[in-house]
């Protein structure tokens, strides 16, 4: 399978992902698309992964990129090859399918818990995740999930954490953690990492980095060997 993957930030990257492809032997092609002349067609590739990043959507004078991926994704989804959408990526797919997408309360960085709805594992995600987990984020806007699309998690900081709209799948949290990338993002953001109830201190996110990456690598494993696969959108409510 040609996996394209949208990246929006070169510090943002794919962490776990090419690993994933390299094992399941993937062709796996990372594209930065602030920095890309011209975007790939859905022609030249099997399935789209689009990454989170630091900008926000409402930022689009800044960021005019955003129009031409908001473009590419829709096209993708309209032509029913598999589209995962992480973070930022996650936000753009609801506002693509018509869902407002907000600046939250407060942040939500560090590692806390998920709760998988019983619609999530009545879809085509069943199995894949289980009822509870931690995980990790580092975000503050959300999204509300789109019409025909079946919320999949929810957190006590955020309701809405991920959605599957027909074979596509979005997700607020990252399960394609590594304990290098969160590393990075605490060297690099630690401004953010003030004292609040949804914000963990820097060692609490670096200590609890090796054991939680590894059980959310494995969790994103099998959840992406599933959406590869390409889940029937039959299994879900408001097909693409």
């Amino acid at each position: 399978m040609r996996i394209h993957c949208l990246q929006h930030a070169t510090f943002d990257g794919p962490a776990y992902l090419p690993a994933w492809a390299s094992d399941r032997g993937h062709v796996f092609t990372p594209v930065l698309v602030p920095a890309s002349e011209a975007l790939p067609a859905p022609e030249d590739f099997d399935a789209l992964i689009v990454m989170g990043g630091p900008m926000s959507l409402r930022d689009e004078l800044l960021h005019p990129w955003i129009r031409q991926e908001r473009k590419l994704v829709a096209q993708t989804m309209a032509a029913d090859k598999p589209v995962f959408g992480i973070c930022l990526g996650a936000q753009l797919m609801a506002q693509i399918l018509g869902a407002p997408v907000t600046p939250g309360p407060h942040p939500e960085i560090g590692w806390f818990p998920v709760q998988t709805t019983p619609e999530a594992r009545e879809s085509w995600l069943d199995g894949c995740l289980p009822e509870r987990f931690r995980s990790f984020f580092w975000h503050e806007e959300t999204f509300d999930i789109p019409a025909g699309a079946i919320q999949i998690a929810r957190s006590t900081a955020y309701e809405n954490q991920g959605f599957v709209w027909g074979r596509h799948l979005a997700l607020q949290f990252h399960l394609e953690v590594t304990p290098e990338w969160a590393a990075m993002l605490v060297a690099r953001d630690a401004a953010q990492l003030i004292e609040h109830p949804f914000i963990q201190r820097a060692e609490d996110i670096l200590g609890q980095s090796g054991v939680l990456a590894r059980e959310n690598n494995t969790m994103m494993a099998g959840l992406l060997d599933r959406w590869a696969a390409g889940a029937n959108p039959d299994d879900a409510d408001g097909s693409a």
